[in-house]
């Protein structure tokens, strides 16, 4: 499991093809793609809400639930009647499903002499996977001696341990705590680069997958409604699902009307509408918003450079929420009639020091954003 062996033999296994797969459970259908591919050495997240599919997508790869139709290819070879045992995939779960009476050193070695590996073999891909995982001084200890983390490099070790070409991952890190699963992320991203193993990562935290992938698969009932780069996706979202799903947290529908985003209300959106038409879903996030004094006149200046020349034309609203959450401010800012509710504004403010906190709660301001930085989806 040396990195240039690793990363040279990523290069040439570990893609993973779906072909008209469909898959459920007794009558009911969960999933339902025409394809999807997964290049060899790519770390791609699975994204999406509860009951989407992602699991059932995993777990039809490796073989624990059947295909009623379609294909699974894996490096060319199809294995959609193959049993998971022959299948030749690693797999990591949520639960650690760790021997307890056993050593760190034994529980990643089981799999290897199951496969009757050679004592030799054994002895040195366990050193080596304890090292990847940097374990090295734990080889002895039991899993009730150590942490969630450590546990959860134990069950990675293990599946890497026997070199497997492709790894599957359904929501590993789903028991850490918050601060521990930001440090796995990221140690998780280390051990990909360093082995070159083809993962798939089972996610339901988008900003789990848009810190830790080369690509992510948004799942919704059962079908992809986008793939790409976490760039990509994040800022060329292409239904309004996505651009939700991804936070971006101001969806305001608009009928586009001489050019111009007019809310059902009325109002115009200060937008980028050029070339859509009929109705559409104007989306601005949270952080691409600033506020101002309602009677500012001055040009207000949103980011490094962007200006808006007459703030004026931007809507004023209510403070109704404001909460601090360490580096951020999050606000709620109603715009509109507030007897039918009106449009409520989420707004995510960098915080700049004690001295320049956002207004409080019920104060008027106004919502100003770059109308450049607005995405308009045709619905």
């Amino acid at each position: 499991m040396s990195t240039g062996d690793s990363a040279d033999r990523g290069q040439r296994q570990g893609h993973v093809a779906v072909r008209d797969l469909q898959a459920g459970y007794g009558d009911t259908t969960i999933l339902d793609l025409e394809h999807l591919d997964i290049q060899p050495g790519e770390f791609l997240s699975v994204l999406g809400p509860s009951g989407c599919g992602k699991t059932t997508l995993l777990n039809v790869i490796a073989g624990f639930v059947p295909a009623s139709r379609g294909q699974v290819l894996v490096d060319g070879r199809d294995v959609t009647d193959e049993p998971a045992y022959r299948r030749g995939l690693g797999l990591v779960f949520q639960g650690y499903a760790l021997f307890p009476h056993l050593t760190v050193a034994q529980n990643i070695a089981y799999g290897l002499r199951v496969r009757k590996e050679s004592r030799a073999a054994v002895t040195r891909r366990v050193n080596q996977a304890l090292a990847l995982v940097d374990l090295v001084d734990f080889a002895d200890r039991r899993p009730r001696q150590l942490s969630g983390g450590q546990q959860q490099r134990v069950a990675l070790a293990r599946a890497l341990a026997y070199e497997p070409s492709v790894l599957l991952l359904d929501e590993p890190l789903s028991n850490l705590d918050a601060k521990l699963r930001r440090q796995m992320q990221f140690e998780l991203r280390r051990i990909h680069k360093a082995v070159g193993t083809t993962m798939i990562f089972v996610t339901h935290d988008q900003d789990e997958a848009l810190t830790m992938s080369d690509r992510v698969a948004l799942l919704n009932a059962g079908k992809i409604e986008q793939i790409g780069t976490p760039e990509e996706i994040y800022r060329q979202p292409r239904t309004a699902f996505v651009a939700d799903f991804l936070g971006a947290g101001n969806l305001i529908p608009a009928t586009i009307a001489d050019g111009r985003a007019v809310t059902p209300e009325g109002a115009v959106l200060p937008a980028n509408a050029a070339g859509h038409h009929g109705e559409v879903t104007v989306v601005l996030r949270r952080e691409q918003i600033t506020l101002a004094d309602p009677g500012a006149t001055d040009p207000v200046v949103i980011g490094p450079s962007a200006e808006v020349a007459d703030p004026t034309l931007f809507p004023v609203g209510e403070v109704l929420l404001r909460a601090f959450s360490g580096g951020t401010w999050h606000l709620q800012v109603r715009v509109g009639n507030p007897e039918d509710g009106g449009q409520v504004f989420s707004v995510e403010l960098a915080d700049a020091g004690p001295r320049r906190t956002p207004p409080p709660e019920g104060s008027t301001v106004r919502v100003v954003w770059d109308p450049t930085t607005t995405l308009v989806i045709e619905r």
